[in-house]
């Protein structure tokens, strides 16, 4: 860990400018237990860090608990929470870091704005409903679940701040130690048998934060915590102002016997708001936003439909910039937590701008906490004939279909560290990956090592950032193998790992791969073109300006495309530039905010972000007639990713929800084919085969959802490694190979291969 700017026994004294791989920017608020800062990943991705204070820091009982906190918080639902990215209860003032969720906690917007309206309390209470009961299938009890660790984000509640103990919350104490939660909604058997302590204890807590949405204050309010206390267990609760309709579900919520108390499931039902009920109405006064219930996994929705694009260029990292991922974090008690690759689907440029511009970055290779995916049933029934998958009738159909039947799956461990996973590539009859400052090339039906061979990082990248930073995937254009690390491009013949040309790009914050051309990316719009191939300059060139990204066109055509918003983020501008020249071959010029994704025959594909940075629709551009398509999602995504497939865009937000957006679809059609609750907040990039979309959870586990219906089709086994207390910072994509095989890789280091066609048996 870096040094800390000053040292000393008090809590002045604690400044500390990194925590572990990221600097800290901003103080986000503080509490008993530490302090949480705003910080951003090397991919502009926005974080909350919580970093303990010292006292704490120096007591092992502490840290044993505090590692606790953090291995509860990666178990739970990442649509429901602020996810686990990274945390080190190690460190010389241990961290935890989650993503960054922008909006206001329950305890403000009451404090700003008073009691709720009663619609919106409903969506509250099933919210958190929803909550509970994918945190306590975790077999997680959260034990504090108060107004101030309930987040108010644009796609629902969140709840934050697990499993947290801290000795100066409460004057009281019990017997055998310190007791855990918040006076004013802890359950009763809280303070009388706190080791027995169970999920109907969240529960009695969530009927305590209804009645303060509801009214504007606690059920048992008090200056004193033991009065407090002895309302809890003896009187019952103030509901004075309560809806009508809402009380008696409030009251059975806060029965004194757990055992009288509903379950979550039963709280969802007795909420659920009639049809005509309008999503994230608000009533006279209440000023608060929250979103209609979510509906079942692929249950299409009336319209609408969103996602965020992976903007994928790699960036060239410096050994003076230390490389993160993307996180957000939790505090003591009433702080603000977190307020304030592959064939068909190309990356676009990061930029290289300011914060405004940064935090737009959607490539984020990160990853949130460990999540649980829906259970997924047996038995799902295969298609029978797959012509994408080379299964089905057409050419080379029979000879795949043989090679397939001689697939067994797989499983390689590279060496790499134990909190990264390697980063691979399809290609020329081989599999390509990056791991552990090594280039492997393994042959894709067993997975035998053909070659290895030193990585640029090995030999220029030094420091614990540069070797727990997630590895750039490796490229294949012009016929060889193109590497992005170290501050440099190293290009390698796929055949043999031998190099073959390397040119120093440090002067450059981004590259983009074409098929037969890289760009490197200056930050004030400088490009400069080399031949793949033989490392030439081919130009070198003023495009765009400061925030430019770029991203390959499809095939052979020799196409980039060069994509930049406006200062007021009022306009964006897309332009067609000739790879081999440099000429412009056409411009244009649509309405918002804009960030590539994808790229077709025929068409951009770009997010459009609003005001707050939140993506608010798909947007096609035709290249044709350069008309522009626009298709509104119902719900803003936040720092969300996308891919597309035959002109269907894939969107993932960082609350775990899915959505597949149909850009063809007519005025008179919903755009929105179907919506996906995965339970997993920060996976990897989506990718599509066929049928089939697949990405990769924090912990390994490879997951395959249908194309056309967003139905959970299975989900490989958990692949933590040596380390599993260990939080993965960034995840590279699952590849999509021949024959119907998928390649994933996992923290544990290795890579492996399943057969895609049958993710139920995996």
């Amino acid at each position: 860990m870096p040094p800390l700017r000053s040292t000393g026994p008090g809590r002045e004294a604690e400044h500390p400018e990194y925590a572990g791989q990221y600097r800290l920017e901003s103080c986000l608020g503080g509490g008993g237990m530490g302090v949480v800062h705003l910080a951003t990943s090397a991919s502009g991705l926005r974080l909350a860090i919580k970093v303990v204070h010292a006292e704490y820091a120096a007591d092992p009982e502490f840290r044993a608990r505090f590692r606790q906190e953090v291995n509860a918080a990666r178990r739970v639902s990442g649509a429901f929470t602020a996810p686990v990215v990274d945390a080190d209860p190690n460190a010389e003032l241990p961290w935890m870091a989650t993503l960054f969720i922008p909006g206001d906690t329950l305890a403000e917007r009451v404090k700003r704005n008073g009691a709720l309206a009663p619609d919106d309390v409903r969506r509250l209470g099933a919210g958190l409903a929803e909550a509970l009961r994918d945190i306590h299938r975790a077999g997680v009890v959260h034990r504090d679940l108060k107004p101030s660790n309930v987040l108010l984000a644009a796609d629902g509640p969140k709840v934050i701040d697990f499993g947290i103990s801290r000795p100066t919350d409460s004057d009281l104490r019990t017997e055998t130690g310190k007791l855990i939660g918040s006076p004013p909604f802890m359950a009763p058997e809280q303070f009388q048998r706190p080791r027995e302590v169970g999920p109907a204890a969240d529960v009695f807590a969530m009927g305590a934060v209804l009645a303060h949405a509801a009214t504007g204050r606690g059920p048992f309010d008090s200056n004193s915590p033991y009065i407090v206390a002895y309302q809890v267990v003896h009187n019952e609760p103030d509901l004075a102002g309560a809806p009508e309709d809402l009380a008696p579900l409030i009251r059975r919520c806060l029965a004194k016997d757990p055992g009288e108390r509903p379950l979550p499931g039963e709280i969802m039902e007795a909420l659920r708001l009639p049809a005509t009920a309008g999503a994230g109405t608000t009533g006279s006064g209440a000023g608060a936003f929250i979103p209609a219930q979510r509906r079942p996994s692929g249950q299409p929705l009336a319209e609408g439909g969103r996602e965020q694009s992976t903007q994928w260029t790699r960036r060239i990292r410096r050994q003076d910039r230390p490389a993160s991922a993307s996180v957000s974090a939790s505090a003591g008690q009433d702080s603000p937590a977190s307020r304030a690759d592959q064939p068909t689907h190309h990356r676009p440029s990061k930029r290289a701008t300011p914060e405004s511009l940064r935090q737009r970055r959607r490539w984020a290779l990160t990853a949130g906490a460990v999540l649980a995916l829906a259970a997924v049933g047996a038995g799902i029934a295969l298609y029978a004939a797959e012509d994408g998958d080379g299964t089905g009738p057409g050419p080379g159909g029979t000879a795949v279909r043989q090679q397939a039947r001689s697939f067994k799956p797989w499983h390689t461990n590279l060496g790499g560290a134990s909190d990264t996973a390697p980063a691979c590539v399809s290609g020329a009859g081989a599999l390509y990956c990056v791991s552990g400052g090594r280039t492997t090339r393994l042959d894709p039906l067993n997975g035998h090592v053909m070659w290895a061979s030193a990585a640029a990082g090995e030999r220029h990248s030094s420091g614990t950032a540069a070797r727990r930073a997630t590895p750039a995937a490796p490229t294949l254009s012009g016929g060889l193998l193109q590497l992005v690390d170290g501050g440099r491009i190293r290009a390698l013949d796929p055949r043999t790992g031998e190099d073959r040309w390397a040119v120093d790009a440090s002067a450059y914050e981004a590259v983009e791969h074409g098929a037969d051309t890289t760009l490197l990316i200056g930050s004030g719009g400088t490009v400069r073109a080399l031949n793949s191939t033989t490392g030439k300059p081919r130009w070198t060139k003023h495009v765009g300006g400061l925030g430019t990204q770029w991203i390959a066109g499809p095939g052979d055509d020799g196409e980039f495309f060069a994509v930049t918003a406006s200062a007021d983020g009022a306009t964006t501008s897309v332009s067609a530039i000739d790879a081999h020249g440099g000429a412009v071959r056409w411009t244009a010029e649509t309405a918002g905010s804009l960030s590539p994704f994808g790229a077709s025959d025929g068409a951009v594909y770009l997010l459009s972000s609003n005001t707050d940075l939140l993506v608010d629709a798909v947007v096609r551009l035709d290249t044709a007639d350069r008309t522009a398509h626009r298709f509104p999602l119902t719900t803003p995504a936040d720092q969300a990713e996308a891919t597309e497939s035959g002109g269907t865009a894939y969107v993932y937000g960082a609350g775990g929800s899915l959505v597949a957006v149909d850009t063809t679809a007519t005025r008179r059609q919903s755009a929105v084919r179907w919506r996906l609750e995965t339970s997993a907040s920060r996976p990897s990039r989506p990718v599509v085969s066929d049928r089939r979309l697949y990405l990769t959870a924090p912990d390994g586990r490879l997951l395959a959802t249908d194309l056309r219906t967003g139905k959970p089709l299975g989900q490989t086994r958990p692949r933590l490694g040596s380390e599993p207390g260990r939080v993965v910072g960034e995840l590279p994509a699952p590849v999509v190979g021949e024959g119907g095989r998928v390649y994933g890789s996992a923290p544990d280091g290795s890579v492996f291969a399943v057969d895609g066609r049958n993710p139920a048996s995996w």
